[in-house]
């Protein structure tokens, strides 16, 4: 029914102006629409609505992801743009804060500034 309808991401925020100098300045994307209530975002052809809420608790778990052809370079632009990468105790984490699945994937994390957990990952 959906497979060929386009996928549109959400994100929360509770604050706009704070999430699109992240969104916008520090990851790059476009926004492509500013309202109130949402910045929408061309997250490389996916349609990303970053949506102001009230309040809210971030999940703990990875909420956005992107694949990256170059993972340490993109970790490296990352950490000079002052993100900080997140390390898991339980994972075992290399010096770009990967950790590579058994698929060969390697993925890092990292948060926005609402507490989102985003990754960024590059295929084996």
């Amino acid at each position: 029914m959906l497979a060929s309808a386009t996928l549109v991401a959400f994100a929360p925020t509770t604050d706009l102006e704070r999430s699109h100098a992240f969104y916008g300045g520090v990851l790059g994307l476009r926004r492509v629409e500013a309202s109130p209530f949402a910045n929408a975002y061309d997250a490389g052809g996916t349609p990303l609505r970053v949506t102001v809420v009230e309040s809210f608790e971030p999940d703990p778990f990875t909420v956005l992801g992107w694949q990256v052809s170059d993972l340490s370079a993109t970790v490296a632009a990352l950490r000079a743009a002052g993100v900080e990468m997140l390390r898991y105790p339980s994972m075992a984490q290399d010096s770009d804060d990967a950790w590579t699945s058994p698929s060969g994937m390697r993925i890092a994390w990292f948060r926005d500034p609402d507490g989102n957990t985003l990754s960024v990952g590059q295929s084996a």
